[in-house]
């Protein structure tokens, strides 16, 4: 085949896991845009199919296997020509996967990314290109909002997670580089930038041996189209006053942070390897609802982690219950291979976690009921990311919602409405999912 007709192929993806898996793929779409085959969102229409993977817990490897083996049941039946998988599975499991998955082409490990036009070449039987220019990022999201990735590994080494082993240690991206790809996504029609990594409240001691999250934002804030700001992932012990006045006080910083606290219990505290006990867990969420009442603050926690007892569970709904965060997601305990937690005794039993996660996630919904009904009358400022022509309305998020993981704001346009837009509207309604307001 030639390169010319290589470039008539179309490429689709399948999107999983974490949003910092998403910037990946939008990179490697942007090279193979830039080297001149087609992008289409559709698999449908696509002659080869990227699965990009999350393997952080066992649940998102069951989400990646029914996926891949479900194209290659497309490539059997005719439909697409080549399977490639990426992402974070086949860092974890790339011999075990080669075996298991015949009907795949390639699997590509994290550091072969870049590497994703030579390699479609390959299965192509195509000269390799002497060149491959980077392109730009497509994004998989509605472009009013974008991520932007500023590290990637993690030196936490949280008694229960992977990601150390998958994507090693610490590695922040130089400002330089953020802030031109910030300007280019501005330039896009981005108006809102999502930091994300592992742990962004670290971000530039590796490089600069010291914090620069800060100094970072500032210079982010000055890209003119650039209207918010959004901070994820913000390790409860890096939560400083210095960041939390930066945050109340900047314009363009959302008032909203990401602090995953896990636990409330000093002994599964410890265990996880948290650097934050319980009184001082306590001081930081006491501090952010007394001095800084304005940012929301979403949180995680998990349940049914090894030496969780009854009375340690029942902490974890007390402080639930007396803390009142804004938004809480919870998960249960994972028990994955070649982590500290694995070899851990006193281990819960599955139907035990999952019946402590159906209570505390019920504890949670009502306190969720709460601050909905104290925001219905409100009126807030709203970033429209798409129309949903199916509903005839547009959907937006404020400042104080983060899109795809809190709730949206649904409203009905005044008929000068556009995606990217920033408008006022007026909440009267929720429906389970979305706010429901109207445009002033």
């Amino acid at each position: 085949m030639t390169k010319e007709e290589l470039k008539e192929k179309k490429v689709s993806a399948i999107s999983l896991g974490c949003d910092k898996n998403k910037v990946d793929l939008e990179k490697m779409l942007g090279r193979i845009k830039e080297y001149g085959i087609d992008v289409v969102p559709d698999i449908n229409d696509a002659d080869i199919v990227i699965v990009n993977t999350c393997s952080f817990i066992l649940p998102a490897e069951e989400e990646a296997i029914a996926n891949i083996i479900e194209m290659e049941e497309l490539k059997k039946r005719g439909r697409i020509e080549k399977v490639i998988v990426t992402g974070c599975f086949p860092e974890r499991h790339f011999e075990e996967m080669k075996e298991n998955f015949p009907d795949t082409d390639l699997f590509l490990k994290l550091k072969e990314n870049v590497n994703i036009c030579s390699e479609i070449e390959k299965l192509y039987n195509v000269g390799l290109s002497k060149k491959y220019k980077e392109g730009k990022r497509i994004l998989t999201n509605p472009n009013a909002y974008a991520y932007l990735k500023i590290a990637d590994g993690c030196n936490n080494v949280c008694s229960y997670c992977t990601i150390p082993r998958i994507r090693g240690r610490y590695k922040s991206s130089p400002i330089e580089e953020l802030v031109e790809e910030a300007i280019t996504l501005a330039k896009d029609g981005v108006k809102e930038l999502i930091l994300v990594a592992q742990d962004t409240t670290r971000y530039g001691e590796d490089l600069y041996g010291k914090n620069m999250l800060i100094p970072l934002c500032e210079k982010l804030s000055k890209i003119k189209t650039i209207e918010k700001i959004r901070l994820h992932y913000a390790y409860p012990e890096k939560v400083t006053d210095e960041l939390l006045k930066f945050i109340y006080t900047n314009k363009k910083m959302c008032k909203y942070i990401d602090i995953p606290l896990q636990h409330i219990d000093d002994e599964i505290l410890k265990s996880m390897r948290r650097r934050l006990d319980e009184n001082a867990t306590r001081a930081l969420v006491e501090k952010l609802q007394t001095e800084y009442p304005e940012i929301k603050v979403r949180s995680t926690f998990i349940v049914g982690y090894p030496g969780e007892n009854q009375a340690k569970f029942k902490k974890l709904c007390e402080f639930i219950k007396n803390a009142k965060l804004d938004y809480v997601g919870f998960f249960k305990y994972s028990r994955e291979q070649n982590t500290a937690s694995y070899y851990m005794p006193k281990q819960v039993k599955e139907f035990v976690k999952n019946r402590r996660l159906k209570k505390i996630k019920k504890l949670q919904q009502q306190i969720s009921f709460e601050k909905i009904s104290s925001q219905i009358d409100s009126t807030v400022e709203v970033l429209v990311d798409y129309f949903d022509e199916s509903m005839g309305e547009y959907v937006g998020h404020s400042q104080y919602l983060s899109p795809m993981v809190d709730f949206g704001i649904r409203f009905v346009d005044n008929g000068k409405v556009k995606p990217r837009d920033i408008v006022k509207v007026k909440i009267f309604d929720f429906d389970g999912t979305d706010f429901i307001g109207e445009c002033l």
